[in-house]
């Protein structure tokens, strides 16, 4: 049976984008024993504050950079910080239409007693795809027998082959990662994922885009959310790398590790 299989890194409250990729898979793949990148996604993200995005982060504790996402820990007094994030968000949202149905669950999973960041994070995506009622199975990379990949590709074909998948859903931004032709070669179809244009109402205009999954659930019902799920392309033939681009990440991998953590919102 055909088996539509996407990947990524836990990012705690990700944008609309990364749900809807996990609607659109067959199974979901975080990859929760990738290194963790400090100017990534998976400790932060965007929220809207007097009309304009804000950055919040979830503190860390101080390591060593080259650990794992799973090996990462939040900070000794996050409870503080868990206090502080709930009331910036309130008076943020308050005046929201949904706050008061959305704003008791963006608490309880801010509060969820896990210092793991990579099981903190599982967490919060598992509910929220509970809460827009998204079925996709996810799993951990972590959880897998992968033996030792070469690179990237290696590994995300050893990963859809593990789960019998025939078709490999990303980010369109992976199209400078990621070669079709030798995903073809091990019997792998690669799609790129691309969100369409998506447009609610926030307190005010302009319209600011590409915030954190709890703006979206702010201002809109569950049932709106769920059509914006829908809402995006598979495209076979996304727009060619440039040229000598692939050598240069295969060169200098640093910059695919940030490359895939910026994918998630842009």
């Amino acid at each position: 049976m055909a088996r539509t299989i996407a990947v990524m890194q836990p990012y705690l409250f990700p944008y609309l984008g990364y749900f809807q990729l996990i609607a659109a898979a067959d199974v979901f793949v975080l990859g929760d024993d990738l290194q963790y990148v400090r100017s990534g996604w998976v400790n932060r993200n965007r929220i809207l504050q007097n009309d304009e995005a804000k950055l919040i982060t979830f503190p860390l504790k101080k390591d060593r950079f080259v650990l794992q996402i799973n090996q990462r820990q939040l900070c000794d007094h996050f409870s503080d910080e868990a206090e502080r994030l709930i009331r910036l968000i309130t008076e943020c949202y308050q005046e929201a239409p949904y706050f008061a149905q959305v704003m008791p669950l963006v608490e309880r999973l801010i509060r969820f007693p896990q210092q793991n960041i990579a099981l903190y994070a599982e967490h919060a995506i598992r509910e929220m795809c509970a809460y827009l009622h998204i079925v996709t199975p996810i799993m951990r990379s972590s959880d897998l027998i992968l033996g030792n990949p070469v690179d990237k590709q290696e590994r995300i074909i050893r990963i859809a082959h593990t789960f019998e998948a025939t078709t490999f859903v990303t980010p369109e931004g992976g199209s400078v990662v990621y070669d079709r032709d030798h995903f073809a070669r091990n019997r792998l179809l690669v799609r790129f994922f691309r969100m369409d244009p998506v447009e609610y109402r926030q307190f005010r205009q302009p319209f600011v885009a590409n915030l954190s999954i709890i703006d979206v659930l702010m201002f809109n019902c569950v049932e709106q959310v769920q059509h914006m799920l829908t809402q995006y392309q598979l495209d076979k033939n996304p727009p060619a790398a440039a040229p000598g681009l692939l050598t240069r990440l295969t060169q200098h991998p640093e910059l695919v590790s940030t490359l895939s953590n910026r994918i998630a919102v842009e």
